[in-house]
């Protein structure tokens, strides 16, 4: 019997999500059996997602936060198709759980792998290696609002998107970033809003994050209109460290740090719930690919690489810096999927992270100290 076994709910739910958490899967299941009884995993898998949502109206089941409660973590797919409004199968699944579970703490790494080519001239020269906080609680995604007045007529109906932000939630992702920065080589948070135009919840953010970095003299700081964001990313990638921002500035802000990686088929996630009532999620950044879905062409790297992020929630930092090695092992010998650039597939590039782990068991000293996030 294992020293620890995890028991972990998976839900790949549409499309690609199937495939990339099947090989997931697989890996976290290799390095389980590798590991000399130290560590196992328990998979008890949920048919959620538009199929179910076809056949029984909603995207899980009625009782389904009460069943994924005592999982140790959730390992999410992709959710959405055609058949499903996004908001609908967002809403009635993702979200369901994040906001239900308190996750309020999203993290995106931004990491440019060897043998990726980036759109960004300075991933050539530069040592770019960022992360994205995401506020995942409140702000633009609350939830808030409604429809109104279609009793008008046609052309008549008005709609109300409220934004929410409290000093709460401004404070405690704001702390988490300063706090992640501290583990960090380059040790600073730069704060993301839009607060000359969004007077209120966004000025409330900058006067809670100038009232917590005074807390950290240790990590410089910096606060930054969304625009001006943006085009840092492309400019100035070299002073990023770790960006904290709101629900939707945050969101669109990490894909474009994907998209600049090379793909959105890289990018990891972790919805966290730090204080640990609750299991935390971790899921690729991509969507569910209807276009490529059951091809066998899909990148797994994002969601192997959201595995290593649940090995650092379990505790296994070691296991997760050998898992992100193996990740750069297998792009650096060229092991790489259509979307970037190569004409593996998923289950070829899945494979070789399998095989560069087990080549780096074999060689402890090629196991290098990886930054955690």
């Amino acid at each position: 019997m294992a020293e620890q076994t995890f028991r972990i709910a998976s839900i790949p739910a549409d499309g690609v999500g199937k495939e990339v958490v099947a090989a997931g899967r697989r890996v976290l299941n290799a390095m389980a059996e590798a590991s000399d009884g130290s560590f196992a995993f328990e998979w008890q898998e949920f048919p959620w997602g538009s199929a179910y949502y076809a056949e029984h109206g909603v995207m899980m089941a009625e009782d389904g936060l009460e069943q994924l409660r005592d999982f140790d973590a959730i390992y999410f797919g992709a959710v959405g198709w055609e058949s499903v409004p996004d908001h609908v199968s967002l809403w009635g699944l993702r979200l369901n759980i994040t906001q239900n579970f308190d996750q309020w703490a999203n993290i995106r790494p931004v990491k440019f792998l060897p043998g990726v080519q980036s759109p960004l001239r300075k991933a050539d020269s530069e040592d770019l290696d960022w992360i994205v906080v995401r506020e995942n609680s409140e702000g633009e995604y609350a939830g808030l609002g409604g429809r109104n007045l279609s009793g008008r007529g046609p052309g008549e109906e008005v709609a109300i998107q409220s934004s929410l932000f409290t000093e709460k939630g401004c404070e405690r992702i704001i702390r988490f970033a300063f706090d992640l920065a501290r583990t960090r080589r380059v040790k600073k948070v730069s704060s993301v809003t839009k607060s000359n135009a969004q007077q209120y919840g966004m000025v409330l953010w900058d006067e809670v994050f100038q009232r917590v970095a005074a807390e950290y003299p240790d990590v410089a700081n910096e606060s930054v209109l969304v625009d001006a964001m943006s085009a840092k990313f492309i400019l100035h990638p070299e002073d990023l460290s770790v960006v904290v921002a709101s629900n939707l500035n945050a969101d669109i802000l990490s894909d474009l740090g994907s998209a600049l990686a090379g793909s959105l088929g890289l990018a990891a996630s972790a919805n966290l719930n730090p204080e640990r009532r609750f299991p935390s999620m971790f899921e690729p950044v991509h969507g569910s690919a209807p276009d490529i879905a059951g091809q066998e062409i899909s990148n797994p790297i994002g969601a192997i690489a959201s595995a290593a992020l649940m090995l650092d929630q379990f505790g296994l930092s070691d296991q997760a810096r050998r898992l992100e090695a193996a990740i750069e092992a297998t792009t650096g010998a060229g092991h790489l999927t259509r979307d970037i650039g190569g004409t593996s597939s998923t289950d070829e590039v899945t494979q070789a992270i399998i095989e560069a782990l087990a080549s780096a068991q074999s060689k402890p000293e090629a196991d290098a100290a990886y930054e955690t996030v």
